[in-house]
């Protein structure tokens, strides 16, 4: 077993409490009033909110061991409980408000919640005869009210009974993560201190421009590890501030009102920002797509050349033109101060990556997952290598094992060893042997190659390959996200196991599908659109196109499916954090798939 020696702090109750003390009086969180106004609180302010919540706690008998829940999104009492919690040697268990009760219900008896808070009435009224059946569940208070029965009265009852923090140890459990998983019930992920502080110290080390002068604003939740560990812990270790987005359609005005130099995401917000400024300027043409392309263009030359140690004149008079009429006024859109952004949980395509950084927006591809607090690999500023998801971070080390994939491969199973791998899943040690290896590392389940400066690239999953009737091999995902490029697609499904050639299983954006209608004067109603072959042909092709760039033949789909509902968290194809619930997705659409092949 691999031992590691931990930088400080080591658990997140030293990690609160130092920055609270060394930076009392910067901003922390910011929130949006009714007024649609951003007002922050600081440092002092939030510690005093968990500390009075830690003696509330205490009170209600919360002691070493004990598991306090919360169904919330992200909001400033989310890591007021979550710290009081880890003050008192508690294990946290977040979980989403868009979620099943279900779920709920399995997640708060699994983990044998003892305190748990909800955001709303409504939420409260769906649970409130939990504890019938979940004997550990002792009290259910709600954020969204006031008196008995609220979180503020649990706050106020501390205040009055103060309880000094305790340090945990750094293989104390912090909290649960529980994995929406793609398939089965939820596994509760054991995350110990030492894995989150770890995993945070290690990311802020990649990224030696930020400090307590940072802000970000935070599109991701917290209640899964991606969110806590590479923004709330990373955020609060630095004294910088981060404002909380009200919702995924209010991003846009919220960049422009937080202004954050920092942004982690996922890159399907910058797909839609991408697709959303080509579209932009396809529809205003004229001088200014003349100078975005010119700008475009002028980037591209000025790298090539910057990699040969040379530059020109023209090319950088031409970028500067673009960077002042056009490209200055993207950066404004996202706030105007972004000296870079971090993505993670898929693969950004390349292309559109290069894009950003042409425009003076860099995106750092990262890789994890929740098993490892989630980082494993990083691109930094000083340290990046495009199509790839970076170097390993500190503490990690990165194995590729070639013995389960086939024969002459020169990629593998990616194995993770480090301080951030997982203490294994919650009453579940059968499906913690299957991932844990005798020495302590953990298999991913994804595919990759090192190349010669340990920078990882991710080929495909596991899983998600299959095989062909001829005996190749096809990965699905990566195709999946280059079809997503089509102005056209919203969602994309490849399959094709043990049959003669790969299928696709589109869902049109509606929006712009319509729009084309409009602009061309067919019928805009959606269900003839797209029995229209105009519009199928327009779709399939302009996807056939696109792959032959890449791909072998043999993995281009042959036949398309046109698909009228989304993939959503409500109709369970999609996990919390997005992911695609491909058998699910298959097992749906059965019928249309066997039709497709049947038809000559």
């Amino acid at each position: 077993m691999h031992t590691y020696q931990l930088d400080k702090p080591d658990n997140l109750v030293a990690l609160l409490e130092e920055s609270v003390t060394k930076y009392p009086n910067n901003l922390l969180f910011g929130t949006k009033n009714k007024q649609g106004v951003y007002e922050w609180i600081t440092y002092r302010e939030f510690g005093r909110r968990v500390d009075n919540l830690r003696g509330g706690l205490a009170q209600l008998g919360v002691k070493k061991g004990d598991a306090v829940g919360i169904i919330a999104n992200n909001r400033v009492e989310w890591p007021v409980a979550s710290f009081a919690t880890y003050g008192l040697g508690g294990r946290y268990v977040p979980m989403y408000e868009a979620e099943l009760l279900s779920v709920w219900k399995y997640i708060i008896k699994d983990s044998a919640i003892k305190i748990l808070f909800v955001s709303k009435p409504e939420i409260y009224e769906k649970i409130k005869d939990f504890p019938r059946d979940i004997p550990t569940l002792e009290k259910i208070f709600i954020i969204d009210s006031v008196g008995a029965g609220s979180m503020a009265a649990v706050e106020e009852t501390g205040a009055a009974h103060p309880v000094p923090s305790t340090r945990p140890a750094p293989d104390d459990i912090a909290g649960l993560i529980y994995t929406s998983g793609t398939t089965g019930e939820p596994k509760g992920v054991l995350l110990s201190h030492a894995n989150l502080t770890s995993n945070t110290l290690a990311g802020i080390k990649k990224y030696p421009e930020l400090n307590e002068n940072g802000r970000s604003l935070v599109i991701l939740p917290w209640a899964h590890s991606y969110g806590q560990t590479a923004e709330l812990h990373a955020i609060i270790k630095l004294g910088a501030s981060m404002g909380i987005a009200e919702s995924p359609a209010t991003v846009a005005g919220d960049l422009a009102m937080v202004k954050p130099n920092w942004l982690v995401a996922v890159p399907r917000v910058f797909n839609r920002i991408y697709d959303g400024l080509q579209k932009k300027m396809e529809d205003t043409g004229g001088l200014a797509k003349a100078l975005f392309d010119m700008g475009v263009a002028a980037a591209k030359k000025k790298r090539e050349l910057a990699a040969e140690g040379k530059s020109c004149f023209l090319t950088n008079l031409k970028y500067g033109i673009a960077d002042k009429i056009v490209f200055s006024k993207v950066r404004e859109k996202m706030g105007g101060r972004l000296l870079g952004c971090m993505s993670g949980s898929a693969a950004m395509n390349p292309d559109i990556a290069q894009f950003f950084f042409d425009i003076g927006i860099p995106i750092y591809d990262c890789y994890g997952m929740t098993e490892t607090s989630p980082a494993i690999a990083m691109n930094a500023s000083y340290a990046y290598r495009l199509g790839s998801v970076g170097q390993a971070i500190d503490k990690v080390k990165i194995v590729i094992d070639s013995s389960v994939v086939q024969e002459g491969a020169t990629d593998g199973e990616i194995v993770c060893y480090g301080p951030n791998v997982m203490k294994g899943y919650h009453n579940k040690p059968e499906q913690t042997r299957e991932v844990m290896t005798d020495d302590g590392g953990i298999r991913t389940g994804d595919r990759g190659r090192l190349d010669k400066d340990g920078f990882l690239f991710i080929t495909g999953r596991i899983k998600e390959q299959f095989k062909l009737e001829n005996g190749k091999f096809v990965f699905p995902a990566s195709m999946e996200e280059d079809i997503c490029l089509n102005p056209y697609v919203q969602n994309a499904v490849v399959y094709g196991e043990n049959r003669p050639h790969t299928i696709c299983l589109v869902v049109p954006d509606f929006v712009a599908v319509e729009a084309y209608a409009e602009k061309n004067h067919l019928p805009k109603d959606m269900d003839v659109l797209m029995e229209r072959e105009q519009i199928t042909f327009m779709i399939s092709n302009g996807i056939t196109e696109q792959l032959k760039k890449k791909y072998g033949g043999y993995e281009i789909p042959k036949k398309f499916v046109f698909l009228k509902d989304n993939f959503t968290l409500e109709n369970g194809l999609l996990t919390q954090t997005m992911k695609l619930k491909r058998r699910v997705v298959i097992d749906k659409y059965k019928e249309q798939i066997e039709a497709l092949y049947a038809r000559k």
